[in-house]
């Protein structure tokens, strides 16, 4: 059943609503172009982390890294602000075993736009994320302490970006870098279950949409992922862009990933129009 808004709690909103407004100090900072080529810098490489890493690899086990490799990843990932690598990924399986079902926690078709896109995330009714969920990362200890101390890597990130590059670094490079990955990420909660095409009659609405896959490295291809979530690529047709696939594909060819699962259902000629 589910609860009515105001019966939540939301303990998170305030460092959410100063890290927005925390972009006001663009105004307050020299311009230059090479720091909006950092902003960019670090909004690709961090929205990496979270598609190959929460998602792809910590959420579906779309391909293998070796435990160095993945411990470096999850903190990758974890610079994003988007909570611990345990949690993202469990609550992300919950998602996909209740697509747009009452269970699923950011459906926006159940609970609304709003609610998918961030009302979820600022709740404090879904900080904990049931263990067993995610058994099969939960028995490295280094996991652990990542997902239990996940404002560890975004405080090391901005502090490093302050100290090397001042305030202009620190304010486009993590403050406006920050919100808008907030945002292009929870595009696929929110966006990618209203509006774009639908390839494949899924359970769910899930549909695909080529600016949201420009925007998240390849994810808007939600469509696709629904109907085959184990795998590692997501973009079906040569213009479905999947940047993060493309990436993957290079850490695979020097060792780093492996073992990247495909599709292994061969397509219809309809399906794969």
């Amino acid at each position: 059943m589910i609860k009515p808004l105001q019966s939540y709690s939301f303990g998170t909103v305030i460092p959410f609503v100063l890290l927005h407004g925390g972009c006001v100090a663009l105004f307050f900072v020299p311009f230059r172009w090479s720091w909006v080529g950092l902003m960019l810098a670090m909004y690709a490489v961090r929205m990496f982390g979270i598609t190959a890493g929460y998602h792809r690899y910590f959420s579906h086990r779309s391909y293998k890294l070796g435990r160095g490799w993945q411990f470096l990843m999850a903190f990758l990932a974890e610079t994003s602000g988007q909570k611990g690598v345990l949690w993202w990924a469990a609550h992300h399986r919950v998602h996909h075993r209740h697509a747009d079902q009452d269970p699923d926690i950011h459906s926006p078709l159940r609970r609304g736009f709003w609610w998918a896109h961030v009302g979820w995330v600022l709740s404090n009714e879904y900080d904990k994320y049931d263990p067993a969920l995610i058994q099969d990362f939960r028995k490295f200890p280094e996991l652990r302490w990542l997902d239990k101390h996940y404002m560890v890597p975004p405080v090391v990130l901005a502090a490093l970006l302050l100290l090397r590059g001042g305030m202009g670094a620190f304010v486009w490079g993590f403050v406006v870098s920050t919100v808008l990955l907030f945002h292009g990420t929870f595009t696929i909660n929110s966006v990618a279950h209203l509006w774009g095409s639908r390839r494949f009659d899924t359970a769910d609405d899930s549909r695909n949409n080529f600016a949201l896959a420009i925007i998240t490295l390849g994810e808007g291809w939600h469509n696709n992922h629904h109907r085959f979530m184990y795998a590692c690529q997501q973009g079906l047709r040569w213009w479905e862009v999947d940047v993060t696939y493309y990436a993957l594909k290079m850490l695979a060819w020097v060792g780093v990933a492996r073992d990247l699962r495909g599709i292994r259902l061969p397509l219809s000629e309809s399906e794969a129009r």
